[in-house]
């Protein structure tokens, strides 16, 4: 998929670059606050360009450093973080207990994901942010796993937990990659690619192109306008912040008592750039009976099971 920018008015080269602070290696992405503009040439400082809308595609593609040079990033061993949001209710699923313990062909749900970073690397510790009355669970893996374990107590509200973990998270780790226990199906290929990302731009967070059509609705259900989906995203975890960014994010967040909906929104709120790293379809969230069967299914057709 090719993004396009469109210009139709007047810049200048000090106005250009302020809208692209790196100049980058070329590789095409979905978005990416950084864009290639080696092809626009400016003979003197100040001159002014003349970029018009055309009738068909746009005049500028988007590329993105991060896209193009993710295969030369190592990110190095031992250096992440891991929280992982285990402290969700759940009511959805209408179970006896919360959705992340169910069984997932004989396993907690939450161990999938946990087994799949231990087994990476890149790994040094999982911070488990969880019900203290759920901490066995988690206790019993760590003769099977070769990270450290820890635990911090869920908050009221998702960003809560998140800066709850984020005490717990050790001083020297590199980037804090954020996962909601939720989703088990995750793959460390997909963990990889997001971790590379979160390391070159700051912020970075796993996602897949909508599929649906998405209208937006006025308060009395009728339809103001279609949303362009080639432009939006369906957001997914993990999402991988380096710690110093987070930490200003949140200090931002709490001092201005402001109310984020996922972790990359914090550091949005500081106007620093994150990049949406493509990721799978079959990462799904598991918040209903439905999706657990789904959850079954995509287990049985493939080999990859960890544990």
């Amino acid at each position: 998929m090719m993004g396009f920018l469109h210009f139709n008015h007047t810049l200048t080269l000090s106005n250009f670059t302020q809208l692209c602070p790196t100049k980058p290696t070329h590789g095409t992405a979905k978005y990416s606050p950084f864009f290639s503009y080696d092809h626009i040439h400016f003979p003197s400082p100040g001159q002014k360009v003349e970029l018009r809308r055309r009738t068909r595609i746009g005049t500028c593609r988007i590329t993105c450093s991060a896209k193009a040079e993710n295969a030369s990033v190592t990110v190095q061993e031992k250096s992440v973080s891991v929280i992982l949001l285990a402290g969700g209710k759940g009511k959805r699923m209408g179970a006896s207990m919360p959705k992340q313990y169910l069984p997932l062909l004989g396993q907690p749900i939450a161990l999938f994901s946990l087994y799949t970073f231990s087994h990476m690397i890149e790994v040094k510790e999982i911070v488990v942010v969880c019900d203290p009355s759920y901490k066995d669970i988690f206790e019993e893996t760590e003769e099977k796993i070769n990270v450290d374990l820890k635990f911090a107590l869920p908050g009221k509200e998702r960003q809560d937990s998140v800066y709850s973990g984020l005490q717990e998270v050790d001083l020297n780790s590199e980037l804090v990659c954020i996962h909601d226990s939720a989703r088990p199906l995750v793959t460390s290929e997909d963990v990889e690619k997001v971790l590379k990302d979160g390391w070159m731009v700051g912020a970075a967070v796993l996602g897949v192109p909508v599929k649906a059509t998405i209208k937006e609705a006025n308060s009395e259900s009728y339809v103001v306008r279609t949303l362009d989906r080639k432009t939006l995203w369906e957001m997914q975890t993990p999402q991988v912040i380096k710690p110093e960014l987070l930490r200003k994010g949140f200090d931002l967040v709490n001092r201005e008592s402001l109310e984020v909906t996922d972790d990359v929104s914090i550091v949005e709120h500081l106007n620093h750039p994150v990049y949406v790293t493509e990721g799978s379809y079959t990462n799904i969230k598991v918040t209903t009976p439905d999706d657990l069967l789904l959850a079954e299914r995509i287990l049985s057709t493939t080999s990859k099971h960890p544990k």
